[in-house]
Order: structure tokens, then C-alpha cells, then sequence
């Protein structure tokens, strides 16, 4: 006598290109709007916005004024980003302004400084820090504390400055050992600009403690535009070099660092102190808390109610697998001492379906899709199964 039972077709369980599509096409649309609005944006400001101290920005932090300015008086700019177009720039007749000389690295400092040295023409660094104008200015100190003030008076024999007046000077003060050396604005009797002249020839250094006189919305305050003028016009050609990151003398391997090297010690020692309080909070919560204890429900329940809310929970999260996985486990356990098989063995094929065949006189094949097989691949085949399960237990119950 055979059970008529039909074997269940191979079914998989991962999810089908519409339901991945259905749960992310979210947070798809959203990432597609941001691009598409970081996209808009430089278009938008690709031509017309750039960095500060930049000769081609309008922006008021930008430096354009100051390079039309000289335009005007004869004087070509030209704008470089990298450390070999600087030293090839540098010559007798150019002025190479540094924009901020501490984005070098030490080995670029280096290398311009042994370029500019032997030059003849001039270099103006602006507002260098302790770690660039050591290297950059050899005998020049920059001062810890910055000055109080912006405007400063010149109270030095530099024509350049005197003709300009007060200026916005004011920023990183500087001490140097050169004697020959112009002392210029000074802030509680530390220059904010220095002019270094060269050891041989007509070159010189000039450091400036701050940007402001060749910003855009301050070029026309106090004698910024004359100091400016003087101090990038003297000859007839400027080189603008603004130091880039990515720039490939910038990744030597006398100076590369790793991700810990940038990070400050502060943040090491508190990210460290975090990872022990974390791990003391939980240690507290889990003593705390305690061990898990089962709780008796206050009222009965009935046993309908609990496998309809199971169910729905199972259908609500597409678990098809683990609801196919109960009813055919449960479906062996029953059936196991029908044939004879002890419960202990119900779940073990080799010993359960040879009884079960014998007993009904069915296809073997057809009974381990039935209750060994795989997981149904949708709704229709998970009902499927539960009446297929429903008519073997009948047929083996049957007398």
C-alpha cells in the first residue's frame, strides 16, 4: 500500500532579488541623493571657490585683490603646488611666497630652503610656525604666545614698512640672531615681520607673522595693500606655492607615519581608559542583574492561542525554515512509536524511515523529502507540507 505522499521540490532560503531590493532600495535612494547633491555643489562652486591664501579665490579669505593688484604694476603670479615647482621657480628675478610653510614636512623644508639659499631672489614666508621656520630661516625663533594685537606700527628702518605704515602684522612674534636682520612691528618688543638679507648677493627672507595683508577683506584696511605691494613686488615675477598633500616629495620615507603616529597620546590613553570603564559597567550590570529565572505567567493560557501567536511571529519574520523544522520534528516524534522506532530515534533517518516504508509499504524516497528534506521556499509550500505531515500520520494511524 503506498501513502500517495508527492515529494517536496528542492526549495533555497535566501532571500530573492526583490525582497533584497524591497529592504535597501532606502537606504539606496538616500545614498544616490547625496551624491548627487555633493556632485551639484562643486559643480556649482568648482570655478569660482578655492582655499584660503589662494591668489585665484574672490572668497574674503581668499588673495585674489592682492595678485590683480600686481597684475597691474607688471608683476606676473603664478600659482604652484608641489616642492619641485617651487625650487625650480625659485631664481634672481622672483619672489616665492610660501602660503603655509608648515604643511611641509621636514625633508620639503629641507629641500626649499637649499633652493632658496642660493637664489639671489626673494622668499616671503607666511605666518611659519617653531616646527618650519627654523628649517625655512635659519636663526629665527618663533615665540610660544602670539600678539595681543592686529595692528601694529612699524618702529623699524624698512622703507618698505615705514612707507606702509600700520599694518595687520599681528600674529606669531619672532626673535633672531642675525644682526643684520630687520625687526619690524613688534608686539612687547618681538617682531611680527623680519627681513633677513641673504649671506651673499641681493636675496633676502621675509617672514610675516600673519596673513591679513594679503586677505581680500583686509587689503584695503590700515597700509596692508602698500605692505603687500612692497614686500610681493619687488621683482618681477611671483611664485605662489601652496603646499599640497598631495604632493609626492610629501610621502617620503624619512617622514611616514601611521594612523597611531597622527593621533594624539590624549586620545590613545582615553580611548584606553573607555574600553576599561565599558568592561567595569558591564561586569556590574551582569553581577547585578543575576542569573536568568523563569517566571510563572499569571493567567492560562490556552495552547491554540500560543501556536497561533508562534505562528504569526514565524510568518512576520519569514522564518519558513525553523516553522517546517517544528512540524516535521514534531510530526517524527509522533511517528517514531507508531512503527515500532523509540522516540531516542525518531530523528535519525537511517533507523525511521526503513520502518516507516515497511510499515506502509511506500516510497522511501518520497518519505525523507517528506520529513528530512529542505525547507519550503514560500507560503503554498509550508502548507503544503503541514497537510502532506497530516495525511502520513493518518495513514499510519489507520488501522
Amino acid at each position: 500500500m503506498t501513502t500517495g505522499v508527492a515529494a517536496l521540490p528542492t526549495t533555497s532560503t535566501a532571500p530573492t532579488t526583490r525582497q533584497v531590493w524591497t529592504r535597501t532600495r532606502g537606504i539606496v535612494l538616500a545614498v544616490v541623493l547625496v551624491l548627487a547633491g555633493a556632485v551639484a555643489i562643486a559643480v556649482i562652486r568648482s570655478d569660482s571657490r578655492h582655499g584660503d591664501l589662494d591668489p585665484r579665490s574672490a572668497d574674503p579669505y581668499g588673495s585674489r585683490a592682492v595678485a590683480e593688484l600686481l597684475a597691474d604694476r607688471g608683476v606676473d603670479t603664478r600659482l604652484v603646488t608641489t616642492l619641485a615647482e617651487a625650487r625650480a621657480a625659485a631664481g634672481r628675478d622672483a619672489t616665492l611666497l610660501v602660503a603655509v610653510p608648515d604643511l611641509l614636512t621636514p625633508h620639503q623644508q629641507s629641500q626649499l630652503r637649499a633652493s632658496t639659499a642660493r637664489s639671489g631672489g626673494r622668499t616671503v614666508l607666511v605666518a611659519a610656525g617653531s616646527s618650519s621656520v627654523e628649517r625655512l630661516a635659519p636663526g629665527v625663533t618663533a615665540d610660544p604666545a602670539t600678539s595681543i594685537r592686529s595692528t601694529l606700527d612699524p618702529h623699524c628702518t624698512l622703507a618698505a614698512a615705514r612707507r606702509a605704515g600700520s599694518a595687520d602684522t599681528g600674529g606669531i612674534r619672532y626673535t633672531t640672531t642675525h644682526l643684520d636682520a630687520d625687526t619690524c612691528y613688534p608686539s612687547q618688543r618681538l617682531a611680527t615681520l623680519l627681513r633677513i638679507p641673504a649671506a651673499s648677493g641681493n636675496g633676502d627672507t621675509v617672514v610675516l607673522g600673519a596673513p591679513d595683508i594679503l586677505l581680500n577683506d583686509r587689503l584695503d584696511k590700515q597700509g596692508n595693500a602698500s605692505l603687500a605691494l612692497q614686500l610681493l613686488g619687488s621683482r618681477p615675477h611671483l611664485v605662489w606655492y601652496l603646499p599640497s598633500l598631495s604632493d609626492a616629495t610629501a610621502t617620503g620615507t624619512g617622514d611616514q607615519k601611521s594612523l597611531f603616529d597622527l593621533l594624539p597620546s590624549g586620545w590613545l590613553w582615553g580611548t584606553l581608559q573607555l574600553f576599561i570603564a565599558a568592561a567595569l559597567a558591564a561586569f556590574w550590570r551582569a553581577r547585578r542583574l543575576g542569573p536568568l529565572v523563569p517566571e510563572k505567567l499569571p493567567v492560562a493560557i490556552r495552547a491554540s492561542e500560543t501556536v497561533e501567536g508562534r505562528a504569526r511571529l514565524y510568518r512576520k519574520a519569514n522564518a519558513r525554515d525553523r516553522a517546517a523544522a517544528a512540524l516535521r520534528s514534531t510530526a517524527r516524534t509522533r511517528l517514531a512509536p507508531l512503527v515500532g522506532v523509540p522516540v531516542s530515534q525518531a530523528h535519525a533517518p537511517e533507523t525511521l524511515l526503513p520502518a516507516l516504508s515497511a510499515h506502509l509499504h511506500g516510497d522511501g524516497q518520497a518519505l525523507q523529502a517528506l520529513l528530512f528534506g529542505p525547507p519550503p521556499g514560500d507560503d503554498a509550500a509550508l502548507i503544503a507540507l503541514t497537510d502532506q505531515l497530516d495525511a502520513l500520520e493518518r495513514e499510519v494511524r489507520r488501522p
